[in-house]
């Protein structure tokens, strides 16, 4: 399946612009989502289930292999996510309000790199057309995945303002995220990554948290499990003020890393935005992840993004400290079937890899 993808698929997707290819894939993967026996033959010969199922943030995972936000912006098609051998979906990221995101041309390939650059800048449909969605395609309590949503601010909110976005979306989605993971990293939205500075983080996260607690209790169920995801671009001091606050505000876990707005030599491309996939991000994630597993002494749990684009790749960010995984870029460039292929030789390898 992987060698059509590659040999015949993907050069005609890559003849289109990047977005409408994009928007190609979405509209094939809302049809099959729409289509449950569809669904249910595919995920037959796609699902990888660990012998046991691996559980974290209080939540139980088919397999360690996840979708990272970006992809299903708008909660659409996570049965056909499922269907197709991931573990879990990553949905949004989504602000309280529709938005339209930054202007086209906005993503961009770089096939030798393995990699692509995006500004898209939050484009959604907003919180309660992701929670119309969730409901109708792929409700809660009826799912053999988890479903996360990820929530971020929108782009003309002002950072002090910036936790009254968060709070509207966490309200809103509530009732069908599985957990909930606070985007503060994206580089495509203005002075976002300026709520990873002290100046606003720990008020943030602590305001969060508590409305988690509040509404836990309110509605007599356990809170939901809160992740955070950072950029790569951090030093380790500031990484070190992160770890600190979230271990003080016990928080689930941490997603790292998010796109980079750095480059490789090998890239001379002068386009702006977060660089994902290839080796470049690739190594600079695992650093992270050792980092972060390092310091915490492997207590707060974590889920490794960046440049995974073989099972080698898959390995490494298991070896580095991550619980799970999640990809994006790389599903672009080996195709539909690439999370069955990664979870089937993380089960195989599991006990070296845990």
């Amino acid at each position: 399946m992987g060698f059509i993808y590659e040999n015949i698929v993907r050069p005609v997707l890559f003849k289109m612009e990047p977005e409408q290819a994009h928007d190609r894939g979405r509209t094939a993967l809302m049809t099959m989502g729409a289509l449950p026996t569809l669904c249910k033959l595919v995920r037959r010969y796609n699902q990888v289930c660990e012998d046991k199922p691996v559980k974290l943030f209080g939540l139980e995972f088919p397999n360690r292999v996840g979708l990272a936000a970006g992809m299903d912006k708008d909660g659409e098609y996570p049965r056909a996510i499922e269907a197709l051998g991931f573990g879990h979906a990553e949905v949004g990221t989504v602000t309280p309000e529709g938005q339209s995101g930054n202007p086209r041309p906005r993503l961009f390939r770089y096939p030798k790199d393995k990699a692509l650059i995006n500004r898209m800048g939050f484009n959604n449909k907003g919180s309660l057309a992701m929670l119309k969605a969730l409901s109708k395609n792929y409700p809660k309590g009826k799912r053999k995945m988890p479903v996360g949503v990820n929530i971020g601010k929108a782009k003309n909110t002002p950072l002090e303002e910036a936790v009254d976005d968060y709070l509207a979306s966490f309200r809103t989605l509530a009732d069908q995220a599985d957990y909930f993971t606070i985007n503060i990293s994206s580089p495509n939205t203005q002075g976002l990554r300026d709520l990873q500075g002290a100046a606003y983080l720990r008020d943030l996260l602590l305001t969060i948290r508590n409305e988690n607690l509040t509404q836990a209790k309110k509605l007599g169920r356990e809170p939901h499990p809160l992740l955070l995801k950072i950029a790569p671009d951090l030093t380790f001091n500031e990484l070190d003020e992160i770890l600190a606050v979230l271990l003080e505000l016990k928080y689930d876990g941490i997603i790292a890393t998010n796109t980079t707005i750095q480059r490789p030599s090998s890239l001379t491309s002068a386009e702006t935005g977060g660089l994902s996939g290839g080796e470049f991000i690739r190594k600079r994630s695992n650093d992270v992840i050792k980092y972060i597993h390092k310091s915490t002494e492997g207590k707060l749990p974590i889920i490794g993004v960046g440049g995974i684009d073989s099972v080698e790749a898959a390995g490494e960010k298991i070896d580095a400290g991550a619980s799970m995984i999640q990809v994006y870029t790389g599903w672009i460039y080996r195709g539909p079937f690439f999370a069955r292929e990664l979870a089937h030789a993380l089960k195989s390898k599991g006990e070296d890899w845990i």
